[in-house]
């Protein structure tokens, strides 16, 4: 149930730009994001290297998917789940995770190079314990592998090798460098375009040189970065866009509204990217991007009025997107 996604077309606005954006509804694989690759194949590498035998643990940090789709693995093979992750995420996420019985330490957001951060933590508790594995999804280049072999070969095949671009946001670097990464191998013409979101420094690294973050912090949950991970290290990126929020949650309800796709806004950024891109490259182009999940993850965030009202949003909202809100 890992891959092997449908390839869908964003109608609306392929029809609008003369370009085909395509997208993998990477919400159909089993755990119910595209992360359910990087699990599959970060268990494979821990298994593979005898890192986790019958009956261990798999420990991971993660703001979400990652350790849905690992919870959803280690239930199948026999394995206990243990998830370290930032309180700012969203209920439905915890719950979820818990519900699919792994055990959930949310703790606060602090930056990387301190050592509270959610990766270190998750890192010790793995390390004090016997059979037990971190999977470090950001620089266990098994995250990468997943996509060189699963991702970037669907797309090649499913377009039949007329992509012109792909754009993707960024977390752990693992989708866009492992999908550039075969793409560019195919045809080092198709262009690798990075999404990113307020708050991160991926977007100045790639068209500056330099790790300073696009000002402010961003409602998306899981992309951004303060730093390259070994994931993105050497990714073939040739350009990068800035993306604001009022962009990305727009793009997530006029999805919901002209297409019927109910995703998330970080599926938003990534449609958004594409609709940017195809206005910028012309007519008869052949875009491919992702759609990461569904909605139903951040409900009581994304979809709430009040929410988007404080986060100064809601007034830069078409109107007639206010009726998929509540209260």
């Amino acid at each position: 149930m890992v891959g092997n996604t449908p390839m869908v077309r964003i109608n609306k606005i392929s029809d609008e730009t003369g370009c085909e954006i395509l997208a993998k509804a990477e919400q159909c694989n089993g755990g119910g994001s595209v992360k359910d690759r990087a699990a599959f194949f970060l268990i494979k590498d821990a298994l593979s290297k005898g890192q986790l035998s019958a009956g261990g643990t798999v420990v991971e940090g993660t703001a979400g998917n990652t350790g849905i789709g690992l919870a959803h693995m280690c239930l199948a093979m026999g394995f206990k789940c243990v998830i370290f992750m930032p309180n700012n995420q969203s209920k439905e996420k915890i719950d979820m995770l818990k519900t699919l019985g792994a055990i959930v330490n949310p703790v606060p957001v602090v930056p990387w190079d301190d050592p509270n951060n959610y990766n270190h933590q998750a890192r010790r508790y793995a390390e004090s314990l016997k059979n037990a594995c971190w999977t470090n999804q950001f620089d266990n280049r098994a995250n990468k592998l997943a996509h060189i072999e699963t991702t970037g070969p669907e797309i090649w095949r499913e377009t039949e090798g007329k992509v012109d671009a792909v754009t993707f946001g960024s977390g752990t670097g693992g989708t866009i460098s492992g999908v550039g990464t075969f793409l560019k191998e195919k045809n080092s013409k198709i262009r690798v375009v990075l999404a990113d979101p307020q708050g991160s420094v991926l977007y100045n690294y790639f068209k500056h040189g330099k790790l300073e973050r696009i000002p402010g912090s961003s409602i998306t949950e899981g992309i951004g970065q303060g730093r390259v991970t070994e994931n993105m290290k050497d990714a073939p990126v040739d350009d990068a866009k800035a993306i604001m929020d009022v962009d990305a949650v727009n793009m997530t309800f006029r999805l919901l509204h002209e297409e019927g796709l109910f995703v998330g806004a970080t599926t938003g950024l990534n449609v958004f990217s594409a609709y940017e891109l195809a206005k910028e490259m012309g007519p008869g182009h052949t875009i491919v991007t992702c759609l990461c999940d569904t909605g139903h993850k951040y409900y009581a965030r994304l979809f709430n009025r009040n929410v988007l009202k404080e986060m100064e949003l809601l007034d830069k909202m078409p109107e007639i997107y206010h009726q998929y809100l509540h209260d």
